[in-house]
């Protein structure tokens, strides 16, 4: 029997529909949030580096250019060998992975998540998230999160509908397509705020940011293990 795919993992099919027309879904312009965080916090090039969810590697390969050594994880196989075909000097530094369901026997100084958390729709996935950040974090280390919002409103997709084919425009090319709806959960800072919170984990630092061209207005917090709780 065929394990039921979860509605988080609709992106894979976005994936494959998109990749089969010969298109990227995503920009390849690198996010600066992430630049900026590294510069802030002084991650530096021998600090150990996780992003969740790299989809077609704008990010990860960015940084790996600049000489950061960094593994690239997400759920999706479509986006990760994807990643490992276009960009196969640096085929090790990408991998399978789902963040709620398994972990890496390592910890990190730096995890970063790009317009990820969006997708979790339910609270127990998004707790999961969170749990999964508080476990891989290093003592000192510390996590930046963007995920889509303005910071005051709130809604969400209906998750049984995340495979349904919609119609959209590709960014880039103006070309309609159809592709999985996939899922979203936008809420507010402060609902943000209590999560992080709730999961034993501390708000550095928070705001919205502009990621070009996919996302022109997205929320963004950085965070670390909460020592206090």
């Amino acid at each position: 029997m065929k394990e039921q795919r979860r509605y988080y993992e609709a992106y894979d099919e976005r994936y494959k529909q998109v990749h089969q027309k010969s298109l990227q879904w995503f920009s390849s312009l690198p996010s600066k949030i992430v630049e900026e965080t590294i510069t802030e916090y002084g991650i530096s090039k021998i600090s150990k580096i996780l992003e969740i969810g790299c989809g077609e590697g704008r990010d990860a390969i960015y940084l790996m250019k600049n000489g950061y050594d960094l593994l690239a994880t997400d759920v999706s196989p479509t986006a990760i060998n994807y990643c490992k075909e276009t960009f196969p000097y640096v085929s090790q530094s990408f991998k399978v992975f789902n963040c709620l369901t398994e972990r890496i026997n390592d910890k990190f100084d730096f995890i970063y998540a790009i317009s990820i958390l969006h997708m979790l729709v339910l609270d127990k996935d998004r707790n999961l998230f969170y749990q999964f950040i508080y476990e891989q974090l290093k003592e000192n280390g510390i996590a930046l999160i963007c995920t889509i919002g303005n910071g005051y409103e709130e809604w969400s997709t209906d998750i049984s509908k995340a495979f349904e084919l919609q119609k959209r425009t590709h960014e880039v090319t103006g070309e309609e397509v159809h592709i999985a709806g996939t899922s979203c959960r936008v809420v507010s800072f402060d609902t943000l705020s209590r999560e992080i919170d709730n999961n034993n984990l501390m708000l550095l630092d928070s705001g919205l940011t502009s990621i070009e061209p996919d996302f022109p207005t997205i929320m963004f917090v950085v965070i670390k293990r909460n020592s206090t709780k």
